[in-house]
């Protein structure tokens, strides 16, 4: 059994100018984009921020943690705090991001698949969303938390104590009489790692099918 597999992986590639490559260097690219795609998929499931508020009259913290798709925590102790400044539930920020999450995500790790089929520079351009998705997510928290800190209403019955705010995306801040502490979760990490995969398959892609792109076009230019 193992005999074979050796075998098989040793089997080699005839590119269009009779030059060989071997079959590894084409299954490893489409090994990474896959891993890649998997890892997205598992991160929907896991959270992908959490914000901790520290006071003394809350000795263990009130927290909020972030899916993509919905909201976890102390939501109803938070929301009750923020009605005496007039400000919104938590679950109103970033509603429709959460509506199409799911799919959005299952896209991305959809287009990291087709790349697997593709020879050519257009699977750099599949691969691109799925880079740029965790500085997406990272870029609508930060604006759904200025959205949110700055919608206190000044005529509510505490509005007037506590100026606009942002809380940090990462690290400690103070919001009010409350610290903060925002943390990263498994979630955004495995988007992070997925994003490195990718880039490493791209590598690996182009190192396999530059060869095969350069042979075609010397093949045409010696039969032009």
């Amino acid at each position: 059994m193992y005999k074979k597999l050796f075998v098989s992986l040793d089997l080699k590639v005839l590119l269009p100018d009779g030059s060989q490559r071997r079959l590894l260097d084409y299954l490893l690219p489409s090994a990474f984009l896959m891993a890649a795609a998997l890892l997205l998929v598992v991160s929907m499931f896991m959270p992908y921020w959490q914000m901790r508020m520290n006071a003394p009259q809350y000795p263990d913290g009130l927290f909020v943690k972030v899916y993509i798709n919905h909201l976890d925590g102390d939501i109803r102790e938070i929301d009750a705090l923020n009605h005496y400044l007039g400000m919104p539930p938590l679950d109103e920020g970033g509603r429709f991001e959460r509506s199409i999450s799911y799919l959005g995500v299952s896209v991305l790790g959809m287009l990291l698949m087709a790349g697997v089929f593709i020879g050519n520079q257009w699977a750099g351009v599949l691969a691109f969303p799925a880079l740029a998705w965790p500085i997406i997510f990272l870029a609508d928290l930060w604006l759904i938390l200025y959205r949110y800190g700055h919608s206190i209403d000044p005529q509510s019955a505490l509005g007037s104590a506590i100026d606009p705010f942002t809380p940090p995306i990462l690290g400690e801040g103070v919001v009010g009489q409350f610290g903060t502490v925002a943390s990263f979760q498994p979630g955004l990490y495995l988007a992070f790692v997925a994003c490195a995969l990718v880039l490493a398959g791209l590598w690996l892609h182009r190192r396999a099918y530059k060869p095969v792109v350069d042979a075609r076009r010397k093949l045409s230019e010696d039969n032009a």
